[in-house]
């Protein structure tokens, strides 16, 4: 089937462009229309916040929604006449801004609190809450943002700030500009040519595009948090990449052979086509395996990553051969102005993602390269840029047999290495950062630290307590519950109850601000003791069901539920793995070690994740401040990378099967299999690696946190998994590798990634 898909896309490309062109002004069209809808808020499914949040939204209507503040600092005191008129006329033209429910100003009866009277900024520092509406989208928060700030007045001595997850990280992504100029050298260097280069870019571009317009049209439809779309294109640049690259190599291949281009990619489809099919699978079987957890939030990021990759590999087998037919047998040419161009493109989109306007320029050189070129100058003369060398004279035939002489010891010091750097994932904080870990002169950082300076730690974090009244419960009975919850330690201080209704009231609000951070391991304790010991001592004695809630117990919460839950998900991705390879390659060892394998490499990848993001190790260099993991962090580590490894495991592990079958010898199959893959294996570990990593540039934490672990895992398990433990534990086993019981051999179903057939063509690699 894959090689009729492909010989048909080859030889009629433009229905299959057309095709895909349509499909993308559908869902662009799409987006325009009805627009994205995602969110910045995290619940946990049936918790106690999630409880208080419902009540709150029903018994407060003004107080139920996504909340935000506008912090503000004077020099001449807040209390300032011409201060005081100026923000209260503010105060007063935000409430008008739609989407805003109620504006609570400092210099209110209810607001007294929020004038600060600590230390050197005692009377300098206050702010103003904002209720906005329930389910403020991340657009409505950058449209309110920018109201406000249309509206801030301009006056000296006076600054203010925006607080609230709904201002946060408004910066539009380039750092995939940086990715794929790096691409762009890697591929030159793997294809020898530069038309070959330039197809697994657009190839992948087109995948993440239409991904990224479908992940916009889901957001109106599941809970999709509002970097969810970068995480798609991050994956879907990677893995699009890779796939098209692995086929375009087949392709080469068959076409140096002297086969015509629709058969050449009708071959291709039908060796590597399966195996991007395979490891596409794979990785969205691994990311929708987190929608077992249960929660909206997990679940919208899960969908928004397979949806893209689902559509890069749907690309990579379809767009890709239409591509490569139109191109032909010019595929193979590569002339010193398309060289010299690809590069000057590549130079301008460095400069464009780092933010130096002087290599943009590089566009145009390379437009007057392009052209030069076109007009017989010396710049039309063809290159070639790498020959192929036999096997036993390439530089991976030497490594394979280095490795194999030396298996013992290799074995024991890259799992030694492997298992240091996994050291740091046992002092793991998980947790939710927030504004204090933007980057310093963002507006949410200094609302951030206003607010600390002025009020103390706990006040970016401050609890929600809310409770309905017994019927006939008399309000003023509940004024004792500020007294005794003030007592506890821990608690900088507690607002006295509010009513929903000060004539007839059916429930009652406190805010509680603790004395520690929200990021602070005792806030965490607080709450929980709060939950356990204090806050049931007082529902017995009044009869009351008093809920902790807002954002921090909230967080805490969703971290709670995860961890109770993760283990089984992490089961359930081992046992497919497992299942998986061991129908794949009719072994028990192999999957065995594999599974081994991708275990250790993503333990060293979270160590590396926990030292730089929660240790601050070379956190001054990346712009990171030290703080917890994010929760659902390891989790959608684990199921990327345990897809991705597949792909490489794969591709190595087939044609090492394919040299034992033919010579059933596991040494030189072994070395052969490694020597025959590694090149192509390192091109495409190098391109995930720079497109992961390039993503650390990116201003939102958790893109930062996913960019470094998947480079960093992609790193090693490209190099101390697949170079040096694999062929080092194979070599070690020796035939035991292909162990199987008859029994188990005739009950698996025989999954085939690449026919086994041995041919002139799987010779060449």
């Amino acid at each position: 089937m894959l090689a009729r898909l492909g010989r048909f896309a080859a030889a009629h490309p433009w229905r299959y462009v057309a095709a895909w062109m349509l499909t993308a002004a559908l869902l662009v069209g799409g987006v325009v229309t009805v627009g994205a809808a995602f969110t910045s808020r995290i619940t946990a499914p049936a918790s106690e916040s999630s409880a208080g949040l419902d009540l709150l939204a029903s018994e407060f209507p003004g107080a139920g929604g996504d909340a935000g503040s506008i912090v503000f600092v004077a020099e001449q005191g807040v209390e300032d006449p011409e201060v005081a008129s100026t923000m209260t006329g503010l105060f007063e033209a935000v409430k008008e801004i739609d989407g805003v429910v109620n504006v609570v100003s400092p210099y209110s009866p209810v607001g007294a609190g929020q004038i600060s009277v600590l230390g050197d900024s005692a009377g300098k520092v206050a702010y103003a809450q904002l209720a906005l509406e329930s389910g403020t989208t991340t657009d409505d928060g950058a449209r309110i943002y920018d109201e406000i700030t249309a509206l801030s007045p301009d006056i000296a001595g006076l600054e203010i700030a925006l607080g609230g997850d709904m201002f946060r990280h408004r910066e539009p992504p380039s750092s995939e500009m940086l990715g794929l100029a790096f691409a762009i050298f890697v591929l030159i260097l793997s294809f020898g040519s530069v038309l070959a280069m330039g197809l697994p870019i657009a190839t992948a571009l087109a995948g993440v595009g239409t991904g990224v317009a479908a992940t916009a049209l889901l957001s109106n439809l599941i809970e999709m948090p509002d970097f969810a779309a970068t995480i798609g294109v991050m994956i879907g640049l990677g893995v699009g990449i890779d796939y098209a690259l692995f086929i375009v190599t087949r392709y080469q291949q068959h076409l140096a052979a002297g086969a015509s281009p629709p058969e050449s990619m009708a071959a291709a489809l039908d060796r590597a086509g399966r195996a991007v099919l395979f490891a596409g699978v794979t990785v969205v079987v691994s990311l929708l395996g987190m929608v077992l957890m249960g929660v909206g939030f997990v679940t919208g990021l899960a969908l928004a990553a397979a949806t893209t990759v689902v559509l890069t590999m749907a690309a990579s087998v379809t767009l890709l051969p239409a591509l490569v037919g139109l191109a032909g047998q010019r595929i193979q040419i590569t002339r010193w102005s398309g060289l010299i161009g690809s590069l000057l493109v590549a130079v301008a989109m460095i400069g464009v993602a780092l933010g130096v306007p002087e290599l943009r320029f590089a566009l145009v050189a390379a437009v007057v390269v392009l052209i030069a070129g076109r007009f017989g100058s010396p710049l039309s003369r063809t290159i070639t840029l790498r020959k192929e060398k036999p096997l036993e004279a390439t530089a991976s035939y030497r490594w394979s047999r280095f490795v194999q002489r030396r298996a013992a010891i290799i074995t024991v010091s890259a799992s030694l290495v492997l298992a240091i750097a996994a050291l740091p994932l046992f002092s793991i904080q998980l947790g939710f950062t927030d504004a204090g870990n933007d980057p310093e002169g963002i507006t949410t950082r200094r609302a951030y630290d206003l607010l600390e300076a002025g009020f103390g730690a706990g006040a970016n974090g401050p609890l929600v307590l809310i409770a309905t009244l017994p019927d006939g419960a008399d309000p003023r009975a509940l004024q004792g519950v500020t007294a005794t919850l003030g007592e506890v330690e821990g608690v900088a201080q507690v607002s006295v109850g509010i009513p929903n209704d000060p004539q007839q009231p059916t429930a009652m609000l406190w805010q509680l601000t603790p004395e520690t951070g929200p990021q602070d391991e005792a806030t965490t304790y607080l709450v929980h003791r709060l939950r356990d010991e204090v806050i049931t001592g007082i529902d017995a004695d009044l009869g009351t069901e008093i809920l902790v809630a807002g954002s921090v117990a909230a967080n805490i919460d969703f971290s709670d539920y995860l961890a109770e839950r993760i283990w089984y998900f992490y089961g359930a991705v081992l046992l497919i793995s497992f299942l998986f390879l061991l129908a794949v390659f009719r072994s028990v060892l192999v999957p065995l070690k594999a599974v081994s394998m991708n275990l250790l490499a993503i333990g060293a990848a979270y160590g590396v994740v926990v030292a730089v993001f929660q240790w601050g190790w070379g956190g001054s260099l990346l712009g990171i401040e030290p703080g917890p993991i994010e929760p659902f962090v390891p989790m959608m580590l684990f199921a990327i990378v345990f897809g991705l490894s597949m792909d490489y495991e794969v591709f190595l592990l087939t044609r090492i099967r394919e040299e034992y079958d033919r010579t059933a010898d596991n040494t030189s199959a072994v070395a052969d299999g490694l020597a025959a893959t590694a090149r192509v294996i390192t091109a495409a570990a190098l391109i995930m690696v720079f497109v992961f990593a390039s993503f650390v540039l990116e201003d939102t934490r958790t893109v930062k946190v996913l960019g470094l672990g998947l480079a960093a895992a992609v790193a090693i398990d490209a190099t101390v998994i697949r170079m040096l433990l694999v062929p080092a534990t194979m070599e070690l086993l020796g035939d035991r590798n292909w162990w199987i019981p008859k029994w188990l051999d005739r009950v698996l179903p025989n999954l085939v990634v690449e026919p086994r057939k041995v041919s002139a063509e799987s010779q060449a690699g």
